[in-house]
């Protein structure tokens, strides 16, 4: 019997193309002793440990380990603010290759409330990383003509290429529930990506489950399981997000009922105020003046 072939979707560009991310080089070279590395607002690190070995220590309570010891060449991939130090032999230097990662909205950004407070994979598990990687380095190390902005854009490639693997390899990744869960999951991935394609279409759960090829109940209960929260819920809320990021950016809230699907902006104003607690007004207003 014939199986029907299941096309391949591509599962992060809706979402990057409305919320995006920008790497910027900062470091290149052996690092020795104690570095610190400071949390603030809005900004991640992505840190690639070319050779050498290392001690990085965290917080208590932080959410990752206290203690990791690194003894391989290695991407560590912090998302949110979050404070970190690397303790290097001042006889052994390891070398690094670092950048800063902004991501739109900063916390508000779906995969920055998606991921793991730190990603810390060997390099050799990333399947196609090498030729990305000699890239960066490549650029990092000799000074050319537009060799910062290259090796930025390459950063961003070598972060994509983490997306990937880990919607490829959630549960090595550390990611158990929630939307990179949701878009590792086969059915419900094609469900997910049609919903950030098309937030303003008239979605029912009915026709969120024939996207992911499920019955509805059973739509609906693996959704909740493996997303975490339901379906509707889901749908509201990224509609609210990228309301969020439209009155950032200026559009007027008709403009951005419109573009979700909503009655007019009144409509759009109701649900927000459910959800987000305060007007859109109100929450512009706040979103300024923070």
């Amino acid at each position: 019997m014939n199986q029907a072939i299941v096309a391949p979707i591509d599962r992060l560009s809706a979402l990057l193309e409305r919320f995006r991310v920008r790497a910027h080089l900062f470091h290149n070279g052996p690092l020795c002793g104690v570095t610190s590395f400071v949390a603030e607002p809005g900004r991640g690190f992505l840190h690639v440990l070319r050779c050498g070995d290392m001690v990085v220590t965290h917080r208590r309570h932080a959410g990752p380990p206290r203690r990791l010891e690194v003894r391989e060449p290695s991407l560590l991939f912090y998302p949110r603010p979050l404070a970190h130090e690397f303790h290097n032999a001042p006889s052994e230097d390891a070398d690094f290759t670092c950048a800063s990662v902004h991501f739109d909205g900063g916390g508000s950004h779906p995969l920055v409330r998606a991921l793991p407070p730190l990603v810390w994979l060997p390099l050799h598990q990333v399947e196609g990383l090498e030729q990305s990687l000699a890239l960066l380095f490549a650029e990092a190390e000799r000074v050319r003509c537009g060799h910062r902005l290259l090796a930025d854009r390459l950063f961003e490639v070598v972060l994509l290429q983490l997306l990937r693997w880990l919607l490829d390899h959630p549960s090595q990744g550390g990611i158990s529930t929630g939307l990179l869960a949701g878009l590792a999951d086969p059915g419900l991935a094609r469900a997910l990506t049609a919903l950030h394609e098309q937030p303003g279409e008239p979605w029912t759960l009915e026709s969120m489950a024939r996207r992911a090829g499920l019955s509805r109940s059973a739509f609906a209960v693996r959704f909740k399981s493996v997303v975490g929260e339901p379906p509707a819920a889901y749908l509201s809320n990224w509609r609210m997000t990228i309301a969020q990021a439209q009155l950032r950016t200026g559009h007027s809230v008709k403009s951005v009922a419109d573009e979700l699907g909503y009655a007019n902006a009144s409509a759009l104003s109701r649900v927000f105020t459910q959800r987000v607690g305060v007007s859109p007004r109100a929450w512009l207003e706040q979103a300024t003046s923070a």
